[in-house]
């Protein structure tokens, strides 16, 4: 506790990095998009994976949940990581050793072996965003936060929207070894660009030597079983699996029995009281509801492409892609408009513009084009580029420098925790929805429905112009088209609840501490 004391005051307070800070912003963002590009890269890759390695995809997907449950580990306690060994130096050492095991990914022969390999990257990775995040904050003053989180947008926004798109290219037209030895120049670059212009800033010196390992265990558990779930609960059927339940269960008991004590005891792994802070308490809200809604969104259009409209994995992948590239043209043009209007406004409006995009995604016919999927994707990015960037500027806003460490951890553990929970839950609900709308339009499938009979006319008669190819029936046509439409109305029944979501959260924007971001910080 000593060292907080003098690091609000005297030479300490003036302290400023020798580096350009816009060169540490960039070093610092590039590990991070490596890492947050590594966590969906593999998805489009798990057949290919499956194949060389002689494995079921059931088994391949192991390689997915590894990696996410160590990094979900990792990720609140990267804080304390980073006081007990220097955050440059911890940092150093994650973007090495995530290199490390990458090279080691690419030359697995077996599924053990990845799975392992997978694992301790996700371990070392796990401490990438949350150091990125608070060497920009310590980097930057208050008043130019909102610049450099922009730059971080791209790493936290944008690379996971390029990972599926970038996979499939790389799988399709060389090996899928190659997602994983792509970070090696990359990684490489990282860690002398680090070791040449990061600094430590005096109040982020080391911490306690004392560990708690109680609240290390509690986490390690809580949220290791709550990945497990989130990742694996599609495929085991939920709650009709023994292990999805008992999974749940030790989430439940690991999170709430974490939380009881990491506010009780005295020296806690990671200081749960930064929710203390206002606007830190409301940011950590609103980010959750962006992160599902934006995973959620992410991931359904594409497969709402290659599910229903036959599109393969590099094409699904390209619908996204010019909403990534308009954010990358919104976010700086943002950072413009913040000094001038109250953040809060700014979000509110966000949210409302992303429920809006979401409301018109529902309105999605079964024979839609690649056009209006990319217009969907990218109005939805329109309402996003009003989110990120302030969200983020104004949760640290009034946040004491010395906690920025565990807040960034959190921070970034929520953002990756609410991803995870919006995929489940949209990959869940298509799969129940599409079920409820085939029983429903079975039930006008009668004889005595004139548009029943008519659609059965029409289908022989297609039939018969076709030359009577084998296999095919006018009821069969019949039931390819109800099985269409009952995803499509899956999908839209979707995108209605991501825009009701949307529309509930925006007045928690209103919450936050009047301020206009660009120019000083709120007052306390």
């Amino acid at each position: 506790m000593s060292e907080a004391g003098p690091a609000q005051g005297g030479d300490q307070s003036n302290w400023k990095p020798k580096a350009n800070p816009w060169l540490i912003a960039l070093t610092v963002t590039l590990a991070a998009f490596m890492e947050i590009l590594d966590t969906t890269i593999v998805n489009v890759a798990l057949p290919h994976i499956a194949g060389s390695l002689a494995a079921s995809n059931d088994e391949a997907t192991w390689t997915l949940t590894s990696y996410l449950v160590a990094n979900g580990i990792v990720l609140p306690i990267s804080g304390w990581l980073g006081r007990m060994i220097g955050r440059k130096r911890y940092f150093m050492i994650c973007i090495g050793m995530f290199t490390v095991c990458s090279f080691l990914c690419g030359i697995a022969d077996s599924l053990p072996q990845l799975i392992i390999f997978r694992l301790f990257q996700g371990f070392f990775g796990g401490g990438l965003q949350p150091n990125q995040q608070s060497i920009i904050l310590d980097t930057f003053p208050p008043a130019k936060r909102g610049a450099a989180f922009a730059v971080t947008a791209i790493a936290t926004v944008v690379a996971p929207v390029l990972g599926p798109t970038l996979g499939g290219i790389i799988t399709d037209h060389a090996s899928w070894r190659w997602i994983f030895f792509i970070n090696i120049p990359v990684g490489t670059f990282a860690v002398l660009a680090v070791a040449a212009l990061v600094e430590d800033p005096p109040w982020s010196g080391r911490g306690s030597r004392s560990i708690d390992a109680i609240g290390i265990g509690l986490i390690a558990l809580g949220l290791g079983s709550l990945q497990v779930v989130m990742d694996r609960g599609e495929d085991d059927d939920w709650f009709g699996s023994g292990f999805i339940v008992l999974m749940s269960a030790l989430a439940a008991i690991g999170i709430a029995t974490a939380i009881v004590w990491l506010l009780w005891t005295r020296k806690p792994v990671v200081n749960l009281r930064v929710f203390g802070d206002r606007n830190f308490a409301i940011g950590s809200l609103t980010t959750v509801g962006t992160f599902s809604i934006l995973y959620a969104s992410a991931v359904v259009i594409p497969q709402l492409a290659q599910t229903v409209l036959g599109y393969n994995a590099t094409w699904a992948g390209f619908i996204l892609s010019p909403g990534a590239l308009l954010l990358t043209v919104l976010i700086p043009i943002m950072q413009r408009i913040m000094p001038l209007v109250q953040t809060r406004f700014i979000i509110f409006v966000g949210f409302l513009i992303l429920g809006s995009s979401l409301l018109y995604s529902h309105t999605v016919p079964p024979d839609v084009s690649f056009g209006t999927l990319a217009l969907m994707r990218m109005l939805q990015t329109l309402g996003l580029a009003f989110l990120f960037v302030p969200i983020q500027t104004i949760s640290f806003a009034t946040m004491p420098r010395e906690l920025n460490g565990d807040a960034a951890a959190l921070n970034t553990m929520l953002r990756n925790i609410s991803g995870s929970i919006g995929i489940s839950l949209a990959t869940a609900d298509i799969t129940e929805r599409a079920q409820v709308n085939q029983a429903y339009l079975v039930d006008h499938l009668t004889p005595t429905s004139p548009g029943y009979v008519a659609l059965l006319q029409s289908n022989a008669q297609a039939i018969a112009n076709a030359g009577h190819p084998p296999g095919v029936t006018p009821s069969g046509l019949v039931f390819q088209t109800l099985h269409t439409q009952s995803q499509v109305l899956a999908y839209e029944d979707l995108f209605m609840v991501c825009a009701i979501l949307a529309f509930c959260i925006a007045p928690l924007a209103l919450l936050f501490t009047g301020s206009k971001m660009g120019g000083r910080a709120p007052a306390h």
